[in-house]
């Protein structure tokens, strides 16, 4: 469970330790981030469309995407089955996990995106 004054904490000190870098460390550290740096409203945008697992993809976590788009198939599936309640229960689940990522999504990204720049802040420190 992300918490927001971790992740803000998190990415303060990233600032800082970038901040220190020379201009052309700081630079290409920048170049190599800016590839990977996510936005918080594409990915609010992918979760509210409600196609199960979109924004997922979207930050590269392609297991969890399939997983959840899997989840969604198979419950849609169960709809036209005597098993109906339980896809309409997958179905709800899976509703309520979107909402749920759909609320956090700044932090989510936030989160995302101080690892993309911690990988890229090692990177630079380990450069010759």
């Amino acid at each position: 469970m992300l918490n927001r004054e971790t992740v803000e904490r998190e990415e303060e000190a990233l600032r800082a330790a970038i901040a220190k870098l020379p201009d052309p460390s700081r630079a290409a550290l920048y170049r190599e981030a800016e590839k990977k740096l996510r936005d918080p409203d594409t990915y609010a945008t992918l979760n509210y469309l409600l196609i199960a697992g979109l924004h997922h993809f979207y930050l590269g976590k392609w297991p969890r995407g399939a997983a959840e788009l899997g989840d969604a198939i198979a419950g849609i599936a169960l709809l036209f089955t005597d098993y109906w309640p339980l896809g309409l229960l997958v179905l709800l689940g899976i509703a309520a996990l979107e909402l749920y990522a759909l609320f956090r999504s700044q932090l989510i990204v936030q989160d995302y995106n101080n690892g993309v720049l911690r990988a890229a802040l090692e990177h630079q420190t380990r450069a010759p």
